[in-house]
């Protein structure tokens, strides 16, 4: 096995780093993607693969990314709540990779409700 370089590490720290920001408790956007059986049936997988590449190609760092379980809501998964400070939340419903795009990029980053793929403001 090759031995590491210091810019070997270096590269490991970064990606570490900028993963575990993610989840990190400090930001103003929380993305929770539903991943109960029934979402990771309905295609819940796909939808936070398609969240984690449309956040590897921004440089924000007040949007945390959440996995959590069934919302008791089966027939409308895969379902994504997005929670912005001092706004009410939004849950969206049958996610898809390019829905989970198109509300990242106008909801997350632009604040534009997609009312298309809204199931509710809570």
């Amino acid at each position: 096995m090759a031995k590491l370089t210091i810019q070997d590490l270096k590269k490991i720290k970064e990606g570490a780093s900028k993963e575990m920001s993610l989840r990190d408790e400090a930001g103003k956007v929380k993305v929770t993607v539903h991943m109960g059986t029934c979402g990771i049936a309905a295609g819940a997988r796909d939808v936070m693969a398609s969240l984690m590449e449309e956040m590897g190609e921004t440089d924000r760092k007040d949007i945390r990314v959440v996995a959590s379980g069934c919302m008791g809501m089966c027939s409308s998964e895969p379902n994504v709540t997005i929670e912005i400070e001092g706004e009410k939340p939004i849950i969206y419903q049958h996610i898809d990779r390019n829905k989970m795009r198109q509300v990242f990029k106008r909801h997350v980053l632009m604040g534009e409700v997609q009312t298309d793929f809204a199931l509710a403001k809570m």
